[in-house]
Parts: structure tokens; C-alpha cells; sequence
């Protein structure tokens, strides 16, 4: 009861607080967001508390030592307190709404959608809809490991270079706000068009994705990708979309660089500075508490600031509001009332757009991003595992979690988010700061997402950042996907002059034949319009130009695996991890119902645990006939 009452004195003093300066128009956003921090606040001296006063049983670990410092006080297995739930489930969705809302207002672009404010908020209501649904079966039936589901950068860069060409490109007068008539037939045609396209290309390639994960074949693949293919391939993902910063980050360079320079504040000098805050317990009474705001969400205050100054500086008519003048974006009032207009209540469902279309050169790029995302996936399921105090996932939760991840593409397709899911790896490096590896937190977080998905004025809010705003935050997400690319060179042997000319030859042609092709597209003239089509995808998608001549050049340039990075590509588990690999089993008893099938052994994605046997005198154990016989 003293729990409820501070939060509800805590976050009706924060809305008292906001209504005073704010305008009808913009409180609701900053409510929200200011009583999203209240309640953080307060929460996390419960998180304090219980980090400080578990026992170790469930983890069976001994905290005497430094080293013992990164160990998980609660392991996957474990359910932490319902009021520690709910504050890790929102840490977890702040941590992933920066990646999330980017990727629809990306596509906003290619889909003509620049002046469409209110169809912008659908599609992030959508994703996060879709993000939230694929959460829990991941959790639930996937990989069972506490991995956030969320939108995927791999399928933006192909998306982009559909949309951008000949035929698909967005008519001039789509780009001018005065001759856009976002109700108009014509326009909204227009735009749903290129959705479908999207929506059922993704849908044809999602199906590669549960093939490979559900038939076993992602273990037989992964022999051959390997930090020398994955390191171009997700470092181009960043490094292509430098276009669509820059752009937004030109509409006002002052703004933009205060966004940027804030969230470098937050998130690299004052990460480990906590602020001193109040708060109240039983034991310590009322007393002041350290609270790691800036660690917690840097990206989510940095935005808010910038927020709030582009709304002083409209409120005093500091900005132009001529729209032919430089800094015209950065007003808060762009947009006009998408926040009104904006329903309370939507639910998304397959199909809204139309019935969807496929085209052959966007799911041959499309495919390139899904291997992609395939391979990044497995390298966090093997991290979420190492911080979460589990043993390495087998081979079994693998081919789960592949699988589910297709079919949330396949969902993502057909609920027309212009995107598919997966893994996020940013959720991932949570887990090691927060040392919650519990998969009910992310459950619950799941829930949260798909109940957000469906509040319409939740994603208006969101379409309403001023766009140098949004510009800021693209040049720090990009650049740190740039560099996490990167950072898979440090399992290789970078002295080797073999792996500096396979990184260097892919990221570089990478770089120069897309842009070449861009700017000579007759040269791309086969006579046949579905062979151009996809050559010109293809060979304008920086990240699958990058990562074939990475995989190429890797696999047939001679290098011992130990250069090659694969032999240090799966570290080893911790000590102090759960030795059971039941953690992986099926959820409601499924597995105990299915492992003394003996059929069941022979499907890539059913944990089966061979029955016990026992040899007579004399035979051996692969006689024929036995159950001690090895099955391949």
C-alpha cells in the first residue's frame, strides 16, 4: 500500500508539473513520457533492494569474489517479483523503442509517406504490435532465452533499394507537403501500393527462414559464416543509411547537433553517475537512493530535451514558420494534430492495406537480409545465454528460434509493418547491465509492446519528434550498428594479411558498386525487365554486395579456422552456468510427453533426451536393435 501510494503521489505531481507550461497539443506525449521516468524512479529502489537480498540458490553461485560481480542474481528460470517485472519489462521497452520507431519512419520515404503524419503513427503502432506478439512465442516457444523480439535494419537496406527504383520511386508532387492530400484516393493508392509490394515479398522470403530453422539446416549453414562475412554485412547496414541521417539531420544542424551531443553526454560520460533521488522502505526509511538514469536511457532523454527546446523555440517563434525556410522542421507544430486526430484504441490486423503483392527482385534482396539476420540471431542467442547463466542453447532451440523468428516475418508481412523481426541486440547487452537474465521480464515486456501497439495516440506521439531531432539519433544508432559490424573482427586474427584484404576488398566495393550502378543505371540493360529489376536490387544493396564477397573470399581464400575467427566465434559458457539443458525444453509438458517417442529424435527442432538402456552381457552398444543404437 506505501509502495502505491508514493507512485501515485510521485506521477500525479509529474502530471500537475507538465500541464503547467505544456500546450494541449504536446502534454500528452511528455505526460506519458514523464510519468514512464516517475515510475522508474520509484521502482528502481526495489530493484536495488532485491539485487542486494537474494540468495544465490537459484543460480547456485557463490558471490566471494570480483569475478562474481557479472554472474546473473536472477537466471532464466527464475521469476523475480511482480513489481521488479514490471520495472524491467519497461526498461527493456525503452531500450528497444529508439530502433523500433526508426525503422517505419525510414520507410516513410519510400513509401511517400513524408507528409502522412497519421499513417506514419499505424505503421509504429503496427511494429510494436507485431515486436510484441513475436516476443512471447520466442519466449514461450522459440529459443525460451530472455531475447527481445523486435524490427530488423537487415530488411531496411533492401526495402530502400527497392523503393528506390525507376518504377517504384515516389512521384514529385508526393514530395511536396502543399499538393499531398493525405485522404485523396489517389494518394493513398499510391502509397499502399508499395506497402502490398513489401508486405508479400517479405511474407515469400520469411518462408526461407522457417524452412531453414524448422529443418535443422541453419547448424549446417553456420559452418560457413563467420565473423570475416558477418562483420561487412552489418557494418554496411549501418554504414549505408548515412543518406537518410544526413538528410535529417540537415534540416537543422544546431538542433540535430544538440541531440547528438546529449545522448554522447548520457550514454558515455554520466553512464556512471547516478542521480540521488528519494525514496522510502521499511528498513532505511525515507532516505535517498542511487538511481543510474542516464545508463538506463540516454537515447530516451536526450530526445526529450531536444523535444522540449524545439518546443520552447516554437512557442516563442524562434524557429521560421515559413516551410520554405531552413529550420522549419524543427518546429513541434509540423505536424499539425496527428495526435488528435489519432484513435484511443486500434487493433492491427492482417491484410489492412490491401491484399499483398509479390515482386521478384524485392524478395531476392529481401533474402539477403534474412540470411543476415539469421546469422546475427545465432550470435545473440549464444550471448543472451552467457549472460543469462544458461548453458550454450543446442541445436534444437536453435531450429525453434530461427523458425519463430521466420514466422514473425510472415506476421510483420501480412500486418503490413514494411518489416520483419528478430532478435535485438541491444536488449541483449541489457541483460549484463541489469544481471536479470529472467525470461518472464521479457515475456511481460512483450505483452507491454502489444498493448501499446494497440493505443493509436502512442504512436502519434512518436510521429510528432521534430525531424532534426530524429536526424541526431540516426547518427548514433547508425554509426554503433557501423561499429557493432565491426566488433566481430575481435574474434579473428586482424594481423593476418589474409583477413585485412577479405574485410577491406568487401566493405569497400561494398561502398563503390552500389553507388556506381546508382549513378549508371542503363548500364543494367539486359532486355528483360524482371532480370533488371533484380540486378539492380541486388547490386545496390550495399550489405549483400559486402556480404557476398565476404563469404566468398572467406570460404576459399586457404586460413586455418583459428584466422578465420571460428574457433573463438562460440566462447565458452560460464562456470557457474545451469549445467541442464532443460531450460530449452518445451513449455506445458510437451516435451515430457514426447521424449520417450523415439520419432521424435529425428525432428531438428523436438528436444529428445535417448532413453536409458541397458546392455546385456557381451553386447555392444550399437547392436543392432537396441535402444542404445545411434540414430543419425
Amino acid at each position: 500500500m506505501n509502495l502505491f501510494y508514493r507512485w501515485t503521489s510521485t506521477t500525479a505531481t509529474c502530471f500537475m508539473v507538465e500541464l503547467r507550461w505544456l500546450s494541449r497539443k504536446e502534454a500528452m506525449g511528455w505526460t506519458i513520457l514523464h510519468l514512464i521516468f516517475c515510475l522508474t524512479l520509484q521502482m528502481d529502489e526495489q530493484n536495488n533492494d532485491q539485487l542486494k537480498t537474494k540468495t544465490d540458490k537459484s543460480c547456485k553461485v557463490h558471490r566471494t569474489t570480483d569475478m562474481d560481480k557479472n554472474k546473473p542474481a536472477y537466471c532464466v528460470t527464475d521469476v523475480p517479483p511482480w513489481y521488479l517485472c514490471i520495472f524491467l519489462a519497461v526498461q527493456h521497452y525503452l531500450t528497444a523503442f529508439s530502433g523500433i520507431i526508426s525503422i517505419p519512419l525510414i520507410l516513410s520515404e519510400g513509401l511517400c509517406l513524408q507528409h502522412d503524419s497519421l499513417t506514419q503513427s499505424l505503421l509504429i503502432n503496427n511494429i510494436f504490435f507485431v515486436s510484441g506478439i513475436c516476443t512471447v512465442m520466442q519466449v514461450i516457444f522459440g529459443v525460451r532465452l530472455p531475447i527481445l523480439q523486435g524490427g530488423t535494419f537487415a530488411l531496411v537496406t533492401p526495402a530502400m533499394a527497392v523503393l528506390s527504383t525507376p518504377q517504384w520511386k515516389c512521384p514529385a508532387w508526393t514530395q511536396n507537403a502543399t499538393l499531398v492530400n493525405t485522404s485523396s484516393p489517389v494518394f493513398i493508392e499510391e502509397w499502399q501500393t508499395r506497402m502490398r509490394v513489401l508486405q508479400g515479398s517479405i511474407m515469400v522470403a520469411s518462408v526461407l527462414q522457417i524452412l531453414v530453422g524448422f529443418s535443422g539446416f541453419i547448424g549446417f549453414l553456420m559452418r560457413f559464416i563467420g565473423p570475416l562475412t558477418i562483420a561487412p554485412t552489418v557494418s554496411l547496414l549501418g554504414l549505408s543509411l548515412y543518406t537518410s541521417a544526413g538528410d535529417k539531420a540537415g534540416s537543422h544542424w544546431g538542433i540535430s547537433a544538440m541531440t547528438t551531443a546529449l545522448i554522447i553526454l548520457f550514454s558515455q560520460y554520466l553512464r556512471l553517475n547516478p542521480l540521488p533521488v528519494p525514496a522510502y522502505s521499511k528498513t532505511k526509511k525515507l532516505h535517498t537512493s542511487k538511481f543510474y538514469v542516464f545508463q538506463i536511457m540516454p537515447i530516451l532523454l536526450g530526445l526529450a530535451i531536444s523535444w522540449l527546446v524545439c518546443h520552447l523555440l516554437t512557442v516563442f517563434d524562434v524557429l521560421p514558420s515559413d516551410p520554405a525556410h531552413y529550420g522549419y522542421l524543427a518546429r513541434t507544430d509540423v505536424k499539425g494534430d496527428v495526435v488528435s486526430e489519432a484513435s484511443w484504441f486500434r487493433l492491427p490486423y492482417p491484410g489492412q492495406w490491401g491484399t499483398p503483392t509479390v515482386n521478384l527482385a524485392a524478395v531476392v534482396g529481401l533474402l539477403a537480409g534474412i540470411i543476415c539476420s539469421m546469422a546475427e540471431s545465432v550470435g545473440d542467442y549464444h550471448a543472451c545465454a552467457r549472460l543469462a547463466g544458461a548453458p550454450p542453447p543446442p541445436k534444437h532451440a536453435i531450429s525453434r528460434g530461427i523458425g519463430i523468428e521466420g514466422i514473425g516475418c510472415l506476421l510483420a508481412g501480412a500486418f503490413g509493418t514494411g518489416n520483419g523481426t528478430t532478435s535485438f541486440s541491444e536488449n541483449v547487452a541489457a541483460l549484463g547491465i541489469t544481471k536479470v537474465g529472467s525470461r518472464a521480464v521479457i515475456l511481460l515486456s512483450g505483452l507491454f509492446m502489444i498493448l501499446l501497439g494497440m493505443l493509436g495516440k502512442i504512436g502519434a506521439i512518436f510521429t510528432t519528434i521534430p525531424t532534426p531531432v530524429t536526424g541526431g539519433m540516426f547518427l548514433i544508432m547508425f554509426g554503433v550498428i557501423a561499429a557493432a559490424g565491426i566488433s566481430n573482427l575481435q574474434f579473428t586474427d586482424m594481423n593476418s594479411s589474409r583477413n585485412i584484404f577479405v574485410f577491406g576488398f568487401s566493405v569497400f566495393s561494398a561502398l563503390a558498386i552500389p553507388d556506381w550502378i546508382t549513378r549508371n543505371p542503363e548500364f543494367l540493360e539486359t532486355g528483360v525487365k524482371e532480370v533488371d529489376q533484380v540486378l539492380r536490387v541486388l547490386l545496390t544493396t550495399h550489405m549483400f554486395v559486402g556480404g557476398s564477397l565476404g563469404f566468398f573470399l572467406d570460404n576459399t581464400i586457404p586460413g586455418t579456422k583459428q584466422e578465420r575467427g571460428l574457433q573463438a566465434w562460440d566462447k565458452a559458457p560460464l562456470e557457474d552456468s545451469l549445467s541442464s539443458e532443460e531450460v530449452y525444453d518445451l513449455p506445458f509438458g510437451i516435451t515430457s510427453c514426447l521424449q520417450n517417442q523415439s520419432w521424435v529424435g529425428y525432428i531438428p527442432f523436438c528436444p529428445w533426451k535417448r532413453p536409458t538402456c541397458t546392455l546385456s552381457p557381451g553386447e555392444l552398444p550399437q547392436s543392432r536393435g537396441n535402444k542404445c543404437s545411434t540414430r543419425f
